[in-house]
C-alpha cells in the first residue's frame, strides 16, 4: 500500500537524480539506434529496388506504364469475365500476356478486345484456356514452379536473370523479356529442366547482341586479329 503522506528524504532525491540522467541517456540512445536501424532498412530497401529497376532492360517510363496497364487491364478483364473466368494479366514493355481460364471462346475474345483497348497496350498475347477455373492447389504449384525457374535463371551465370519475366499457368511456363535470340533459347532450356514444367512458351521481344551489351554495360569482344 502506498503511503501518500510519505516524504522523500533529500539524500534519496540526490541519488535518484544521479541515476535518472544515465537512464535517460541510455533510453535516448536506444531510441536513436532503433530509428537509425529503420532508416538504414529503408535505405537498403530503396537501394535494392533502385538496382532492380536499373538492371531492367525496359526504360523507367515503360516500367511505370506496365504497372498502370496491368491495373487497368485486370479491371477490364474482371468486368468481362466475372465469375465465369480467372484472368491473369502480365505486361512487359507494353506487350500484354493473358493467362488463366475462361468459360468459352466468346469470353476469350471479349477479354482480349477489352484489354487491347487499354491506353498504352501495343500487343496482346492471348493464352487464355477455355476450361474450368484452376484449383488453389494448381495455382500454388504454379507459384512454386515460377520460383524454381527464377532461381535456376539466377544460378545460370551466362544469363541476366532480371531480364526475364516468368509466369506459370497449369504447369506451362511463359517467358517474357527483351533478350537476344541466344538468351531466349538458353533461358527456355533452363526452364525446361525444372521439375514440374510441362511446356515453355517464349513471348520475347528480341533485340540484337549489340543492344544487349549496351544495356548490360559490357563491351563487345575484341578481335584476335
Amino acid at each position: 500500500m502506498i503511503d501518500k503522506g510519505r516524504r522523500f528524504r533529500p539524500g534519496y532525491l540526490r541519488a535518484w537524480d544521479k541515476m535518472r540522467r544515465p537512464l535517460a541517456t541510455a533510453a535516448l540512445c536506444g531510441m536513436a539506434a532503433i530509428s537509425l536501424s529503420a532508416c538504414m532498412g529503408m535505405a537498403m530497401g530503396g537501394a535494392v529496388l533502385g538496382t532492380l529497376a536499373a538492371t531492367d532492360r525496359r526504360t523507367l517510363g515503360a516500367q511505370t506504364e506496365d504497372k498502370a496497364i496491368i491495373l487497368k487491364a485486370a479491371s477490364r478483364a474482371r468486368n468481362v469475365a466475372g465469375a465465369g473466368g480467372n484472368v491473369n494479366v502480365t505486361s512487359f514493355n507494353r506487350a500484354v500476356l493473358l493467362t488463366g481460364e475462361v468459360r468459352d471462346e466468346a469470353m476469350k475474345a471479349a477479354v482480349q478486345s477489352a484489354v487491347a483497348d487499354v491506353e498504352g497496350v501495343e500487343s496482346v498475347f492471348n493464352e487464355l484456356a477455355v476450361s474450368g477455373i484452376s484449383s488453389v492447389t494448381s495455382r500454388s504449384n504454379d507459384t512454386l514452379i515460377t520460383g524454381k525457374v527464377k532461381a535456376s535463371l539466377v544460378d545460370t551465370r551466362d544469363l541476366s536473370a532480371n531480364a526475364f519475366k516468368v509466369v506459370t499457368e497449369r504447369g506451362i511456363v511463359y517467358m517474357m523479356g527483351r533478350v537476344s535470340p541466344d538468351e531466349g533459347n538458353r533461358a527456355a532450356e533452363v526452364a525446361r529442366g525444372v521439375s514440374g514444367v510441362q511446356k515453355v512458351v517464349k513471348v520475347f521481344e528480341y533485340i540484337g547482341e549489340d543492344e544487349v551489351r549496351q544495356l548490360s554495360g559490357t563491351s563487345a569482344p575484341q578481335s584476335s586479329n
